[in-house]
Parts: structure tokens; C-alpha cells; sequence
């Protein structure tokens, strides 16, 4: 890094991927700034920064050598597992400033030597407590699936097993008898040792309401326009499977949409829905297969006046952003599901959903809420759009 771009760093102020410090004398409390970034996207230290004023103070020669001893240990004594970091000084007006790079790491989650795991929120550091924060940690680096932990309550008899039957058969043109479903269900990762896992159940599983009661749609027609309003049109929870809930989940949707008679067509014709149903087909259908299964949530379908919500729990994965997204970049958390989709659903898998419903429709935006684990799309219905 340059002078030029140091100072433009600075000026922007402390951020989740920016820290400034004057000096730094204490191995643990340094240690825990680097965990934090090494757990989210990375970030730099800036040490020689005032962090209440933003005035470059800088360091001594001294400091540099000893802080580089320091920063050693902090990352190799003090962070389990060790972390690599990189250091370089620039000289800002004759004042020496340590910039400290700290990689988001391969091997999360990092811990101190307390066993504690930190992560940022905001320009600020937290603990995680919650075993659910820490699984979807394990999963971010390839450590922990959510679809593939085995639901201890269930049993074959859980098991649709017609249904599973009739997706062999058309996939693989076999058939199986029942006293080889166990085997099926290891091969396809579906379960183990007479038991559903997440993924299974959600396919091919039945009595869904019992053994995955968390995960489920949350339908609500509302009279206006804010989220406040507590008197409803109507509201409905939808279990099922995943073709189900979207079968369930798109009829809840068409059945509130108005439908716009084109001017070529006679008084009697059904008329056109007001926005194009690949666009709710495929933000659905990205909501059921990709959202955060380590969240106890339902997801959310909220018709409004004006727009129609889809809220998936779970930020996007692995870093992906909003744009990437509408650009057709995808990056899938759960892979088995994923994988049986275009069987069952109205799935491709190629990246391209998104981008056929912009084509058609693009009226609605896609909102990434990190901090509160979701994603919420919004759909601008005509009556908002031409008003």
C-alpha cells in the first residue's frame, strides 16, 4: 500500500474490515481484533492511527521492531490455529504507519487461547455463544453442513418411500425393495442407519409438521403496506416438503396478484398476472433450496399493496453480493439439495433464475442483511410502479 491509498482508508474511518490503533502493547487483546477479522471477510490494522480523532500519530523505529515480534506471537501463541498475517510500514508525512493484513481464514472458526471465538459486528468485535452462530461458522468452511445432520427423532417410517421409488426409477431406471432403502438413503447422503437427515427429509420425508416443525413458510396478505399492520387479509403456516412448500407457496402468492387484461385480448380472457410468475417461481424456489437450514426459522412470504416480500433466513454465502447475484453468480450451501432440485422443483442450478426473472420483470431488489442472518427480495407490484 502507498501513502494515497493509506490516507483514503483513513478518511472513510473504521469499518468490519478497517481497525485503527495508536500502538499496541498487549498480545491477547491484539490477538482477539485479528480473530474476529479472520472469522468474517478479512481485514488490515492500521496501527500509528488515532482511532477517536484519525490523526496519523505513527510509531518509532523502535515499535516497529518490537511490534512485529508482538504481532508474531500474538498470531502464532495466542490464535487457534495459528493464522498468517502480513505487515509493511508506510511513511505518511514522515510519520510511520504499520499496516497489518489479516486474511479470512481457511480454518474457521479461530479461537483464542481461551477457546473463545470472536467475530465483527460492525467496526466493533463480539463473542459467539450460540451453537447455532458457530455451525453456520463450521459451514462457511467446509467443516459442518446443516442438510446433512441426521434427525435423531426420525425413522424410515418418516419416509416417502413411493416418492423416493418413483425418483429412482426415472433418474436411474432401477427399482429397489424396501429392505434395501437404508442403502439407498446412504448412497443418495439422504440419511444413515435408518434415520432421515435434514436433506432426506426435506425431499422425500413425510410428517414434516413432526420432525422438522422449524422449517416452514410463513404466508401473510396484508391490508396495506408496512409490516406493523396487525390486522391481516390472511395468514397461513405451510409445511411440507420442499416441491410442496413451493407448490403451496407460489399458489398463496397468484392467488393475491391481480391480473392486467392486455388491450389485443377479448373482455372475456383470463388476463396476464401483474408480474410474470417466473419472477416469484425463481426467488422462491432460491429461497427454499439455498437458504441457512442451520436457522430455526420459517421463511417468509409477505403480500403487501404495493410489493410482495420473500425473506430467506440466512445472509448470502460466501461472501456473495446482491450484484453478483443478478449477475448470475451463484454459490451453493447446500449442495444435496441443490443436486435433486431440478427433479422435483422448478430448478436449474445454472445461475441463470435470477437473471431470466431481471429479463421479464425487473422491478424488485435483492437486500442482504448480514447482520440480522437474511435476505429479503422485494417485488414492486404494477400499481407501485405506475404511481
Amino acid at each position: 500500500m502507498n501513502k494515497i491509498e493509506i490516507l483514503d482508508i483513513i478518511s472513510k474511518g473504521e469499518s468490519s474490515k478497517v481497525q485503527f490503533k495508536e500502538n499496541i502493547h498487549n498480545e491477547q487483546s491484539i490477538a482477539q481484533e485479528m480473530i474476529a477479522f479472520a472469522n468474517t471477510d478479512g481485514g488490515i490494522i492500521l496501527i500509528g492511527i488515532n482511532d477517536k480523532t484519525w490523526e496519523v500519530s505513527g510509531i518509532t523505529r523502535e515499535d516497529i521492531q518490537r511490534l512485529n515480534n508482538l504481532l508474531v506471537n500474538a498470531a502464532e501463541q495466542h490464535i487457534k490455529p495459528a493464522i498468517y498475517i502480513s505487515t509493511e510500514v508506510v511513511d505518511i508525512d514522515s510519520k510511520n504507519v504499520m499496516v497489518v493484513q489479516v486474511p479470512k481464514g481457511v480454518a474457521i472458526p479461530y479461537k483464542d487461547k481461551d477457546g473463545i471465538i470472536w467475530v465483527k459486528n460492525g467496526a466493533n468485535k463480539r463473542k459467539v455463544t450460540s451453537n447455532e452462530e458457530i455451525a453456520r461458522l463450521l459451514q462457511s468452511s467446509g467443516y459442518l453442513y446443516a442438510e446433512e445432520k441426521i434427525i435423531e427423532q426420525s425413522t424410515i417410517e418418516d419416509l416417502n418411500i413411493d416418492k423416493l421409488k418413483t425418483f429412482y426409477w426415472e433418474q436411474y431406471n432401477e427399482e429397489f425393495e424396501k429392505d434395501y432403502v437404508n442403502n439407498v438413503l446412504e448412497n443418495l447422503r439422504l440419511g444413515k442407519n435408518g434415520k432421515l437427515n435434514v436433506a432426506g427429509a426435506l425431499l422425500f420425508g413425510k410428517n414434516l409438521k413432526k420432525i422438522l416443525p422449524q422449517f416452514y413458510i410463513t404466508a401473510i396478505w396484508f391490508w396495506g403496506n408496512e409490516l406493523e399492520d396487525t390486522a391481516y387479509r390472511s395468514s397461513e403456516n405451510i409445511y411440507g416438503t420442499l416441491d410442496e412448500l413451493y407448490k403451496k407457496g407460489f399458489d398463496f402468492i397468484v392467488s393475491k396478484l391481480n391480473r392486467i387484461q392486455p388491450k389485443d385480448r377479448g373482455f372475456n380472457s383470463l388476463g396476464e398476472l401483474e408480474i410474470p410468475e417466473t419472477v416469484f417461481t425463481e426467488i422462491l424456489v432460491n429461497a427454499l433450496i439455498h437458504r441457512d437450514y442451520f436457522i430455526n426459522d420459517s421463511i417468509k412470504i409477505f403480500v403487501f399493496e404495493n410489493r410482495i416480500e420473500i425473506i430467506s433466513p440466512g445472509s448470502l454465502p460466501n461472501n456473495l453480493t446482491p450484484e453478483q447475484v443478478k449477475r448470475g453468480i451463484r454459490r451453493t450451501r447446500n449442495n444435496i439439495i441443490a443436486s435433486f432440485a431440478p427433479s422435483l422443483m422448478e430448478y436449474r442450478g445454472a445461475g441463470s433464475g435470477i437473471l431470466r426473472a431481471l429479463k421479464v420483470y425487473p422491478q424488485f431488489e435483492i437486500i442482504n442483511e448480514r447482520a440480522d442472518e437474511r435476505v429479503i427480495v422485494k417485488i414492486y407490484r404494477q400499481k407501485s410502479i405506475l404511481n
